[in-house]
C-alpha cells in the first residue's frame, strides 16, 4: 500500500518539542514496518507565519515570502527526517521526480514546499498523483471538513464522507466567502479530485490516529471518496 500523509506544520511543530516530532515519526515508522509505502510532507505552521509576517513589514514581495515559507517546511522537514534516525531519505527532495525516486528504493521520504504560489497541501496531492498513492491522509489541526467553520459557526455541518467535487465546491464557496472551514486548500481539492485519490481528512494531532486511519480505515474524520474508488486492501481485512 502507498500512502502520502500530509503533517500540517500547526500539528508537527506548534512549537519546538521533541517528543511530539518524535510521536510522528514513529507513527511514520509503523506505516512502514507495516508494509507501506510512505511519502510525507510537511507544513510551515506557526514558524512559517512568523517569517512571513515579520518580511511583509519589511516590505518583501509575495514570492520572497513564500519563498521564505518553503524554506521553513523544508527545516520542518528535516526535523521529521531526523526524528525517524535513518529510516528517512536524509536529503529533502525539491521536486516530485526525486521523491518518486526514493519511494521506488523502498525508503520514507519526507518533503517540504516546492514552488511559489503552492501550499502543502497542494504538494501533498500532487505527490500523491505522481506516485499513484493508494491514499492520501491530511493530518490536521481539525477533525474534518465542515460545512462552515465550527469556531465561528455552533451548528455546522461534519461531513462523515464526500466526493472530490463536493470538496471542490464547498472549498470554491469558501474563497469566495472569505470562509475557513476548509482544512485543505482549493488547488489541493482540484487535484485530488483530478486524480481521483481517495483520501482522509482527520485530526492528526494524536500521531495514532493517522496510523488507525491508513492501517485499519478506522477514523472520525472525513473520507473524500472517488467514484468507483476501492477499499485499500489492508481495510478489506478488518
Amino acid at each position: 500500500m502507498k500512502v502520502v500523509v500530509s503533517i500540517g506544520g500547526s500539528v508537527l511543530v506548534p512549537d519546538l518539542e521533541a517528543g511530539r516530532v518524535s510521536g510522528h515519526a514513529a507513527a511514520v515508522e509503523e506505516l512502514a514496518d507495516a508494509g507501506c509505502t510512505v511519502g510525507a510532507v510537511v507544513g510551515g505552521g506557526p514558524t512559517a507565519r512568523e517569517y512571513v509576517g515579520t518580511a511583509r513589514e519589511l516590505g518583501a514581495n509575495e514570492i520572497a515570502l513564500d519563498e521564505l515559507g518553503i524554506a521553513t517546511t523544508r527545516l520542518n522537514a528535516k526535523l521529521l527526517v531526523a526524528a525517524l534516525e535513518g529510516r528517512a531519505a536524509p536529503k529533502v527532495p525539491e521536486d516530485y521526480e526525486s521523491a518518486g525516486e526514493v519511494l521506488r528504493r523502498e525508503e520514507v521520504v519526507v518533503m517540504g514546499g516546492v514552488a511559489p504560489g503552492q501550499t502543502t497541501d497542494a504538494v501533498s496531492a500532487a505527490l500523491a498523483e505522481y506516485v499513484d498513492a493508494d491514499l492520501l491522509v491530511y493530518a490536521t489541526s481539525v477533525p474534518g471538513v465542515y460545512s462552515d467553520d465550527p469556531n465561528e459557526v455552533a451548528d455546522a455541518e461534519k461531513f462523515h464522507e464526500m466526493t472530490p467535487g463536493e470538496l471542490v465546491d464547498l472549498i470554491a464557496g469558501d474563497e469566495m466567502r472569505a470562509a475557513t472551514s476548509a482544512p485543505v486548500d482549493l488547488l489541493a481539492a482540484k487535484l485530488i479530485e483530478r486524480s481521483g485519490t481517495r483520501t482522509v481528512v482527520l485530526d492528526g494531532t494524536d500521531p495514532s490516529a493517522i496510523t488507525d486511519a491508513v492501517l485499519r480505515g478506522e477514523h472520525g474524520g472525513t473520507d473524500v471518496v472517488p467514484a468507483g474508488s476501492e477499499e485499500p486492501s489492508y481495510w478489506a481485512e478488518r
